[in-house]
């Protein structure tokens, strides 16, 4: 038995031998890419970024004739760098390709491939290959079945991507499917996440009979849910967003009280919570809503859409500057899309809020911020070209400018799709016509048929049907038709009163004592101009109390009261002084001539007037807040 015993001791030697060798060889390939890698990460986080240097490193590991895992992380590293850091999309792509393709070769890799695949499906939407990308995703979520976070982040990805190209069915199904994967798979947290995406998109389509259950459902399961205490507030405040952002559309400022309290004092308890650095279990359950200060400013800007639509501007005021100076703070370390889109919806609100109290020239200004903003942004530009044509129009009606009002509300009409925003910019548009006495009778008529509150409405919410009473009652009073007027105008305080919708209820109230003036009932009209100044001087409206000033003297004119008519007639001297001055202010500003833009050809009249079917928002946008036109009979 010695003979077999050392040949068996020769063999077992060779491969001990060979083994070792193998070892060393498998060492010193570890610590040649070790290395490689070490050098590119310490160039790539160096201060500022050497990008070039860590480029070259991560280049230099090919010659060494890798395996395929290094080859394909090193193509994904390569792509990566390139992508986030550069311009050389074409070098990125064909990185990202080939790291995408190696690693489908390879065995439990779904790290590399995965993130391959999403990285690519981006970068391929950014160069507008939205046809390359989908079926990408759809491929990479067909084999990531078995990794739970993978999958679901994929699909978050491709339903994101047809939310952008307006198919927000697809969308919706995708979503469905994700919150039956992560019912399957044991992870809540990330079914309500899936869940609340769908209603939000739900809510852009207006399918309310879709969203009220399927809010319910996600309220439900959020209160169940027991998990990291800042994912769960997370959670509710997604909820919340979405149901205040909900009665703010239908314009219930009063039914959305109790829902926005609560968002505030989530948000409250948001910012006291510590971040959690333990890791969830179920990998299903590794995502995020928001940052926390993302959230914040959310909440300011939402809270900024109620106060307007209420009338109380001056809340407005404080809660916007707050959020801008979070914004700024935010923007110097962080460059995610979506602050820039809060600072332009923020912008949109603040704007109208300054044109009310009578600062114009500011208003003019932050315009032309809204401006610059979405010409650095393709996506913003497509999102609120309508919106800022809108704002300009209300810049135009405030400072007398008509005809450029009417130019820059009839190309916001060509711009939108969003029924809401279409209605707003038709009752502000028939304002115009009827400031302008018998110019555009028959498309007057044309108009304030399609935005007919008694029948017909367009669109649901309950502020801009009050709205549209009182256009009317505008119309009716400048056709001497005064007791037609006070019904369409009572209508409007009805509406109003229910709600507390301030700014309306002033405007109305202004008006039914013009009325009442006319008429000769000066004990009427003083009961009506009286608590229109006070609610006026509460909002500030500047328009309005102008107006309620000039009815107060010439009505204590009449009744002999001197004193009272000298004080009324004082005060509509300060107002007056006030506003011109902040006009005069206003025109000289170089940023006037933005009266004459122009983002898109004005489509020949009446065809752009015609109400969207069917169509969905392309932001929150002006929708969020609505305003009257500060139209006032007595020339004032």
């Amino acid at each position: 038995y010695r003979a077999p015993k050392a040949k068996m001791a020769a063999q077992a030697a060779a491969a001990a031998q060979a083994a070792a060798a193998q070892a060393a060889q498998a060492e010193a390939a570890e610590s040649w890419y070790l290395a490689l890698l070490g050098f590119a990460e310490h160039f790539r986080t160096s201060s500022p970024p050497k990008i070039r240097l860590c480029v070259h490193c991560l280049q230099a590991v090919f010659p060494f004739k890798p395996p395929q895992r290094i080859e394909a992380r090193t193509h994904l590293q390569l792509g990566s760098v390139l992508y986030h850091h550069t311009k050389n999309s074409e070098q990125a792509r064909s990185h990202l390709e080939k790291a995408w393709l190696i690693s489908q070769q390879i065995q439990q890799f779904e790290d590399v491939k995965f993130e391959a695949a999403s990285l690519l499906s981006e970068l391929y939407c950014q160069e507008n290959s939205v046809d390359a990308a989908k079926p990408l995703l759809r491929k990479a979520i067909q084999i990531s079945q078995q990794t739970p976070y993978w999958h679901c982040r994929l699909l978050f990805q491709l339903a994101q991507l047809h939310t952008l190209e307006k198919d927000l069915v697809s969308a919706c199904d995708l979503l469905g499917v994700g919150a039956e994967y992560a019912r399957v798979v044991g992870s809540e947290y990330t079914r309500a996440l899936f869940l609340l995406s769908k209603g939000m998109l739900l809510l852009m389509e207006r399918k309310l009979q879709e969203v009220h259950p399927l809010l319910t459902l996600c309220g439900q399961i959020v209160e169940n849910w027991q998990g990291n205490p800042i994912q769960k507030e997370s959670l509710r405040v997604f909820f919340l967003v979405l149901q205040v952002t909900h009665y703010l559309d239908a314009g219930q400022v009063k039914s959305v009280k109790p829902c926005l309290k609560q968002l505030q004092q989530c948000i409250q308890t948001i910012s006291t919570l510590h971040d959690d650095e333990i890791l969830p279990s179920n990998p299903a359950d590794l995502f995020h809503w928001l940052p926390k200060e993302h959230m914040c400013v959310l909440v300011y800007l939402v809270t900024v859409m109620h106060s307007m639509q209420a009338g109380y501007l001056e809340k407005a005021q404080k809660y916007t500057d707050k959020a801008l100076m979070q914004l700024e703070k935010l923007k110097m370390l962080d460059c995610s899309p979506i602050l820039s889109s809060f600072q332009v919806i923020l912008l949109e609100h603040i704007i109208m809020c300054r044109l009310v109290t009578g600062h114009k020239a500011t208003a003019l200004q932050e315009i032309s911020q809204v401006c610059q903003l979405c010409q650095q942004s393709p996506r913003l530009f497509s999102n609120h070209a309508a919106q800022l044509h809108t704002l300009l129009g209300l810049y135009c009606v405030s400072v007398n400018c008509m005809d450029n009002a009417e130019a820059q509300f009839t190309t916001a009409l060509r711009l939108t799709n969003h029924q809401e925003l279409w209605a707003f910019i038709v009752t502000n548009l028939a304002s115009v016509y009827i400031r302008e006495g018998n110019r555009h009778q028959e498309v007057l008529y044309s108009l304030l048929e399609r935005i007919n509150p008694d029948h017909s409405f367009p669109v649901s919410s309950h502020c801009l049907r009050a709205a549209a009473f009182y256009v009317r009652g505008l119309f009716s009073f400048f056709q001497g038709r005064y007791n037609e007027a006070k019904r369409f105008l009572r209508e409007t305080l009805k509406m109003s009163n229910a709600e507390d919708l301030n700014r309306l209820t002033a405007c109305s109230l202004v008006l039914l004592g013009h009325i009442f003036y006319v008429l000769g009932n000066h004990r009427e009209s003083n009961n009506m101009v009286v608590p229109a100044m006070q609610l006026a001087s509460k909002i500030p409206d500047m328009s309005v109390q102008l107006w309620s000033s000039a009815l107060l003297r010439d009505l204590n004119k009449a009744c002999g009261n001197a004193m009272d008519a000298h004080e009324a007639a004082q005060m509509h001297q300060n107002f007056s002084q006030q506003l011109l001055q902040d006009h005069i202010e206003a025109c000289s500003l170089p940023e006037h001539n933005l009266i004459t833009l122009r983002m898109d050809p004005i489509q020949a009249w009446p065809a752009s007037c015609e109400a969207p079917e069917g169509s969905r928002p392309a932001s929150w946008g002006l929708c969020g807040a609505r305003c009257v036109p500060d139209f006032h009979p007595d020339g004032t």
